[in-house]
């Protein structure tokens, strides 16, 4: 009888080519929710919206404090501080998006369950949220890279694919996350303590080159596809060219070499792609149960 009255199951899952339709036909929906989402966001607070770019400031503050003063990590890493910041706020981009596409679906079940749409679309709206809170605290770290000397030059413009590339691999782990945090709540709890651990062996305090200088070939080839360096890398070498790359590949006369971009890509379009899918295959289990 549903067959022949062209019945279907209500919230099956659909075909992939169909879901990437739905989701695109969903992107004013997917702009609109994160904007007002970011908006809300600090409503409540005194400062408002100003706490966009406090908050990755007073963590550099804090690490600069602890790192570069007291442990003088400084002294080894020319032009320390923008140096610093820049690490924070590209990791802080990464951590931010994890954790909200990690609560994204468990926290969103009332709008689940009244309304139809492709649950991809959270854990999409959530990394862009981080987005926009990165690009607006991003004025305030060009102010502290040309504060150091840097001058904007023709590498700032990598800044650009450098920030596409770290969004599809951030939206690829947030769909991951956001899948297993709708079977798991107590994964938003483990998660903090995940990510904390990442930051330490990222280098986004001290040169990870440096400290790894001396470890076996394999674990030095380990670390350094790491994609939270790889990031990092990127950033830093767009914002300070000659620092960046007098300090760290002395060889290859200002440039970054290929293999970083290429580790990059391979990342963002892995990550990407297998969350995307992996989000997907449960696509009519979220808000049930």
């Amino acid at each position: 009888m549903a067959a022949k009255y062209g019945l279907t199951v209500s919230g099956a899952r659909p075909t992939l080519p169909a879901y990437i339709r739905q989701l695109w036909a969903r992107r004013h929906f997917i702009v609109a929710f994160a904007t007002a989402r970011l908006v809300a966001q600090y409503t409540t607070a005194k400062l408002g919206q100003l706490w966009q770019v406090l908050t990755p400031l007073l963590n550099c503050a804090v690490f600069f404090l602890v790192f570069g003063v007291m442990m003088k990590t400084r002294d080894g890493i020319p032009e320390y501080l923008p140096w610093l910041c820049i690490g924070v706020f590209v990791f802080q981009f990464s951590q931010s998006a994890i954790q909200a596409g990690t609560r994204s679906i468990s926290d969103n079940l009332g709008l689940i369950r009244a309304l139809h749409f492709p649950r991809a679309s959270l854990p999409v709206a959530f990394t862009v949220i981080q987005l926009q809170q990165l690009l607006i605290s991003m004025v305030v770290l060009v102010g502290i890279v040309m504060a150091s000397g840097q001058m904007p030059g023709m590498t700032w413009l990598l800044i650009i694919p450098t920030l596409i590339l770290q969004c599809l691999f951030n939206t690829g782990l947030a769909m991951i996350m956001a899948r297993i945090g709708s079977k798991t709540s107590d994964i938003s709890q483990l998660m903090p303590f995940l990510l904390r651990t990442w930051m330490y062996i990222s280098g986004v305090m001290y040169s990870i080159q440096g400290a790894i200088a001396n470890w076996p070939p394999f674990a030095k080839t380990l670390l350094s596809w790491n994609p939270a360096s790889i990031y990092m890398d990127l950033m830093r070498y767009a914002f300070m060219p000659t620092t960046f790359s007098k300090h760290y590949y002395p060889h290859h006369h200002l440039t970054l070499p290929n293999h970083i971009w290429a580790i990059a890509l391979a990342w963002a379009v892995g990550a990407f792609v297998l969350g995307f899918v992996f989000f997907w295959r449960a696509e009519e289990e979220y808000g049930r149960g």
